[in-house]
């Protein structure tokens, strides 16, 4: 059940696809409950008579189940390929992420003002790509772009990419599945992955800009980290694109001053210190010394590595292998 607050918050300004979706046959089911849920929070019997704006919400609510239920499913074309989208599979700050009925996914601009920022996640993902043709043990760290939208006055661009999909949560998920924070030595594995993305990018000549939870995928089974949200990435020495509000930033963010290495550092560390245990005392002051107000104060990432694994060493011992598993969702 909504609240009427919660029903406003969704119906007004909504449009059909943002509120139920992608129109799809096998949506029908889930966009009929939604419909009714957020009906019963703005019927007339629930809300006062004179609650002008739940009665309109409730109007624009009717009317965008209708337009939504009488819509063509949505499908995208490349000279490449034909996408057609299913469900919604993650909410991102410029663009959200959908299934599609073939093996790819795709990433959709939410407004055509969000294009450029999608556009400097092809040019990072081309860089990337071809940086890691030469150095091919650093391409599972990075998204593998397979298409891009041609743009047209007015429409939004959108990406395809290879799926990263099955197997794999978000670092916000794992944060949230462990609330008193991660052992150190399951962190340790995702840490020094994590680095050696960051490593790598700033070797092909890109600082990521935005190495929050929510861009940082975990495969808990296989031990693997994909560094993703590269939509914010820019060259060593350029200003930020643009910045998110629900973000920490380094001081030369805030500053708006130019963007280095040295911020993604900054970046890295701060989410370490956000979901380590308050206990792993070693890597949190660790954590701490890389996170100095001035850049240049920072150790590059390529030198963290060394660093990091020694701290890793005289921590815990030698290393050995430590399995890793999120609670079953719904369990």
């Amino acid at each position: 059940m909504f609240t009427r607050e919660e029903a406003l918050h969704r119906v007004e300004g909504a449009s059909p696809a943002r509120l139920f979706g992608p129109p799809a046959p096998d949506r029908r089911a889930e966009a009929k409950r939604l419909y009714r849920a957020l009906a019963g929070a703005l019927h007339p019997d629930r809300v006062a008579p004179d609650d002008t704006r739940a009665h309109r919400a409730s109007a624009d609510l009717t009317r965008l189940y209708h337009d939504w239920r009488h819509a063509e499913p949505v499908t995208l074309r490349t000279t490449r390929g034909t996408y057609r989208l299913t469900d919604p599979h993650a909410v991102g700050s410029v663009a959200n992420l959908y299934r599609t009925t073939g093996r790819h996914v795709v990433k959709l601009a939410r407004n055509p003002k969000l294009n450029p920022l999608l556009h400097a996640e092809w040019h990072a993902l081309r860089t990337l790509d071809r940086f890691t043709d030469h150095h091919r043990w650093l391409k599972p760290y990075y998204p593998a772009l397979h298409d891009t939208g041609d743009i047209e006055r007015g429409q939004r661009a959108f990406t395809v990419l290879e799926p990263l999909i099955d197997g794999f949560a978000t670092l916000t998920e794992v944060k949230a599945a462990n609330p008193n924070g991660l052992d150190g030595r399951d962190y340790a594995w995702m840490h020094r992955r994590l680095l050696r993305a960051l490593a790598g990018a700033h070797k092909a000549g890109l600082v990521h800009g935005a190495v929050t939870t929510d861009n940082v995928l975990v495969h808990p089974e296989q031990h693997g980290i994909v560094l993703v949200g590269w939509s914010f990435a820019v060259e060593p020495g350029q200003p930020a694109l643009a910045t998110d509000r629900t973000t920490t930033y380094p001081p030369e963010v805030t500053r708006k001053q130019p963007l280095t290495p040295a911020t993604d550092v900054h970046m890295a560390h701060r989410l370490m210190l956000d979901v380590l245990a308050h206990n792993e005392k070693r890597q949190r002051t660790f954590a701490r010394g890389c996170t100095q107000p001035d850049p240049a104060a920072r150790p590059e990432a390529a030198d963290l590595l060394d660093e990091y694994d020694q701290l890793l060493e005289d921590t815990y011992g030698a290393r050995v292998f430590r399995p890793f598993a999120l609670p079953r969702r719904g369990a």
